[in-house]
């Protein structure tokens, strides 16, 4: 019998035995009944079993753009999210003339809304079903490359039978470890449109210097809009589409949150490494993450000083460099973070608990100890090999050499039955490779390309030879970098889409540099891609054994596991509360006299000037929160969140909309290995903030009334 959060099934996750605590966890929806008690206890005021029925509110309204998380907040497909879950899209529209970047943007009728960024996704989810069967059948005797292809094949003839069905997406994921699988449907829905983003003063006031800090005054939103065609299907961009009608939308707050309050978080949180094993910590925060920072720095470092004084540079660049600011900052959090909580010495007490239950009984021995040492083999030999990989790696720092690697494979697996292609050059994924292709000509400047290649070519060259691509070295020994880029064709759009057709014959036969360059490393690309599938079938086989040992040990102790976060929909509850950092006392709240505080005027604390005239003047109107005397901006809760939970909707007792999860503390972002609850909080963007924002900054009345908000 098939297990679905449809039909509300839960017992694979332990489901008799208590939660952990009650901060952390990202739970599937499918353990809302286990959690029921103290769901309650922690004062849900909803059944729990709303959060567990994909067919009713509030999970009918909470949406994916496949890396932040959405929801609808209008009967019309009003999507909101974050403002830096839209920034590409802000670039991709924005020009010296109109630099919505920097200027925000509101469509004031439905027709002046815009296209969003190439390869805008608004995800609607339908189904999360358990499909281990059928994803493991077959594969009890294999391993090694063997057990790679046949999960893989078993894996798209279930997205294939999914996808059957029209304008659906749907993806296979592994949870803990590849101990189960479940599949994921969703309703894609193709035609996305900017609506409203405030300026940068809002949206991203405080920049880089803010982030992940406390205290905060960012108005981290935004909003699309999901279009259809007339009929009601998903449909590319026309202007005979029409606004998508949810199954439901969240209401509006008509009170805002407090101290203390119960609130709670749907979306789709990206990844996180808590069942990872002590040395996979190990490695990471004394190897890996230090050098990814160091490369994060370099890259960031690069961007803004060939960016400097080029205006239409830095608006082709911003996307990037927001992410790689971003991300840069996170590890600086995930080091700190880490000492703090002595992440290294406690990841390691808690496995040697779990191995001296496993040797305690003869039973377990036998059945996991062999699989317990196969997977510290082969955590040393991906450990070993990691750093090497993202040396190699550094090459994708050249877009058009990337863009013809991708090109030439797409060619080559063109030759292929469908259903035998790698995943992301299936028909399926043609859309996506020509959205991808066609954003290049938004986020490319050719001497900036070139620099940031060359750069990227010197860090991958420190490599020993052992380690590096021979076929790739041979191939670009004494060519001039100028030379090859005024050569090629690949930085005209057109030309680049051209290749999607052509033949492998085809490729060996170009003149282009790049081209050329794509041919010659093709074959040992994919040998070395070989290696790692036979690794990662291996992995597969002994990392899920060892799960299977995990969750019997967290039922020996009465405790319920949540699978790490992949990608899917998981919820997670908590309270609005400050906490105390090094003797100082953290408020809950951050209120429009901080912000006024902070403005300069320039930089990245440069307010609009009618909010800044607005809160001189103490204009709040209905949005001040009483207990605060002043209007809210941001606050701080311990919901449990990590990246891919930007965008996501909180949630307050009664599923009513209080605001929008956007960033968390820079100590606390180690919680993507190890969730504290004396360190770990989410920030939040008020809800009144964003409604006073709408109404008295950027006259976006219209909108309001769209999402049942009375005109005062």
């Amino acid at each position: 019998m098939k297990k679905s959060l449809l039909a509300g099934a839960s017992a694979l996750f332990v489901c008799s035995a208590p939660a952990l605590m009650a901060e952390e966890g990202m739970w599937l929806p499918s353990q809302t009944g286990s959690l029921a008690a103290d769901l309650k206890a922690a004062g849900l005021e909803l059944d729990p079993a709303a959060l567990g029925d994909l067919n009713q509110p509030p999970l009918t309204a909470i949406a994916s753009l496949g890396g932040c998380s959405a929801a609808f907040l209008s009967p019309q497909g009003l999507v909101a999210t974050n403002h830096h879950c839209v920034a590409g899209s802000l670039q991709y529209n924005s020009s010296p003339e109109n630099d919505y970047l920097t200027d925000g943007f509101l469509a004031k009728t439905l027709g002046d809304e815009l296209p969003a960024a190439p390869g805008s996704r608004v995800y609607v989810i339908e189904d999360l079903r358990d499909v281990t069967a059928a994803m493991t059948k077959g594969a009890a005797k294999l391993s090694g490359r063997a057990r790679y292809d046949l999960l893989q094949a078993n894996r798209t003839k279930l997205i294939a039978e999914c996808e059957a069905q029209a304008n659906r997406r749907c993806d296979v994921r592994p949870y803990f470890g590849g101990q189960q699988y479940w599949l994921q449907q969703q309703l894609e829905i193709k035609d996305v449109r900017l609506v409203y983003a405030p300026a940068a003063g809002v949206g991203n006031f405080g920049g880089e210097t803010d982030n992940w800090m406390w205290p905060r005054h960012t108005g981290d939103f935004a909003f699309y809009r999901a279009y259809v065609a007339p009929d009601g299907s998903s449909a590319t961009f026309s202007k005979d589409n029409v606004p998508f009608q949810p199954k439901a939308f969240l209401p509006i707050a008509k009170d805002g949150v407090k101290d203390g309050d119960f609130i709670m978080v749907a979306g789709f949180p990206g990844t996180t490494d808590r069942h990872r094993t002590a040395e996979e910590a190990r490695f990471y925060y004394e190897e890996l993450y230090p050098y990814q920072q160091k490369m994060l720095a370099d890259y960031s470092a690069q961007i803004n000083a060939l960016t400097e004084g080029d205006n239409a540079a830095k608006i082709a660049y911003a996307a990037t460099l927001q992410g790689v600011d971003n991300y840069k900052k996170k590890i600086a959090g995930q080091l700190k973070g880490a000492d703090a909580i002595s992440l290294i010495e406690r990841k390691a007490a808690e496995e040697a608990a779990f191995r001296s239950w496993i040797a305690a009984d003869p039973a377990r021995n036998r059945k996991y100890a062999g699989a317990l040492a196969e997977l510290d083999r082969l955590v040393a030999a991906t450990n070993a090999a990691a750093l090497a990989d993202h040396k190699r790696a550094m090459l994708a720092r050249g877009q058009l050499y990337g863009a013809a690697r991708m090109l030439y494979r797409w060619a080559l697996e063109q030759e292929k039955p469908d259903a035998d292609r790698e995943p992301g050059y299936q028909e399926r994924d043609r859309t996506f490779m020509v959205q991808s292709l066609q954003r290049i000509e938004r986020r490319f400047v050719p001497e900036i390309d070139k620099a940031l290649w060359e750069a990227g070519i010197a860090e991958y060259r420190s490599l020993g030879e052992a380690d590096r691509i021979a076929s790739f070295d041979a191939a670009i020994a004494d060519k001039d970098m100028a030379a090859i880029y005024a050569a090629t064709t690949l930085g005209d759009t057109a030309k680049r889409l051209e290749w999607l057709d052509k033949s492998p014959a085809d490729f060996r036969a170009s003149d282009d540099p790049f081209i050329q360059l794509a041919v010659a490393t093709g074959a040992e690309m994919m040998a070395r891609e070989a290696a790692d599938k036979a690794r990662s079938g291996d992995l597969q086989k002994a990392r899920s054994a060892v799960m299977e040992a995990r969750l019997a040990y967290a039922a020996s102790q009465g405790k319920q596991l949540y699978p790490d976060a992949n990608g899917s929909l998981r919820f997670t509850y908590g309270k609005v509360t400050g906490k105390a950092v090094d003797g100082q006392i953290w408020p809950p709240f951050t209120t429009a006299e901080g912000l006024l505080a902070k403005h300069t005027g320039r930089g990245e604390f440069n307010a609009p000037q009618t909010m800044i005239d607005l809160i001189k003047a103490k204009d709040y109107g209905r949005y001040a929160a009483s207990e605060l005397g002043t209007l809210p901006v941001d606050y701080l809760s311990t919901v449990d969140i990590t990246n891919g939970n930007s965008g996501s909707s909180t949630l307050n007792a009664r599923g009513e909309f209080v605001g929008l999860a956007f960033d968390g503390t820079i100590e606390g972002v180690v919680s993507d290995w190890m969730y504290d609850p004396a360190i770990n909080r989410t920030i939040h963007v008020d809800s009144r903030f964003m409604l006073w924002t709408m109404e008295k900054v950027d006259g976006a009345q219209h909108l309001l009334a769209e999402m049942g908000v009375a005109a005062e």
